[in-house]
């Protein structure tokens, strides 16, 4: 078995750490932009404003990647992490939800590179309906259990308001979608304890910034 694979299959990695490993694979990536072959784990916590103990904890639940007097090997850990993450691997992935937010994931975020590929986006407002976003055509929600039927996407991306996600999430997960990737302000991981459910409240990062800022202000 490749090295994290039992760690991960026992369940053993705390989310904390899992949540962590995205900014190692980003900052790595960075590293290998720039031409770096090695580094130490002292160095990789002072560009990234973590401790090198906690660095190579967070790195030891899933085998050993340094070695003693060398370091990390940049390119060897950058590709190790994102297999991982299953960036190796392909999703198929449907956006419900066309408005601002929607369009610019759309737009914006490269799925590919997360391991994803982005087979549709859904709106059920009229005005919506048939516009050009980032190539795709944005389809009429009516249409989308026949869709999934047929493409069978397995990751669901909802930018649709909260009080249309629990009913729409049943269907999907009826239609074979594993995960969610949700906007919707509505906690789906409550309703499906054996779906992976991610929930983005942004709403929650800038009252995290508004209390930091206040602490700041306090301190000084």
């Amino acid at each position: 078995m490749p090295k994290g694979d039992t760690a991960l299959a026992k369940g053993n990695v705390s989310q904390s750490v899992v949540r962590r490993l995205p900014r190692y694979h980003r900052f790595l990536k960075d590293l290998l932009a720039a031409g770096t072959v090695r580094i130490s784990s002292g160095d990789l916590s002072a560009k990234m404003g973590l401790t090198a103990s906690q660095i190579r904890q967070d790195l030891n639940c899933f085998g050993g990647f340094g070695q003693q007097g060398y370091g990390y090997n940049v390119k060897d850990l950058y590709e190790e992490i994102g297999r991982i993450l299953g960036l190796d691997q392909t999703h198929r992935a449907i956006l419900l939800g066309a408005g601002n937010l929607g369009r610019a994931i759309a737009l914006h975020m490269d799925f590919a590179a997360r391991g994803f590929t982005l087979l549709g986006i859904f709106d059920c407002n009229p005005a919506l309906v048939g516009m050009e976003v980032g190539g795709q055509t944005i389809l009429d929600s009516a249409g989308l259990e026949e869709f999934c039927a047929v493409h069978h996407p397995d990751v669901a991306i909802l930018c649709i308001p909260k009080e249309a996600a629990r009913e729409t999430a049943a269907m999907l997960v009826r239609r074979g979608i594993r995960g969610f990737w949700n906007f919707s302000h509505y906690d789906l991981a409550l309703d499906y304890e054996g779906i992976a459910v991610e929930n983005v409240h942004l709403g929650d990062s800038l009252s995290t910034l508004c209390f930091r800022l206040n602490a700041l202000a306090q301190e000084s």
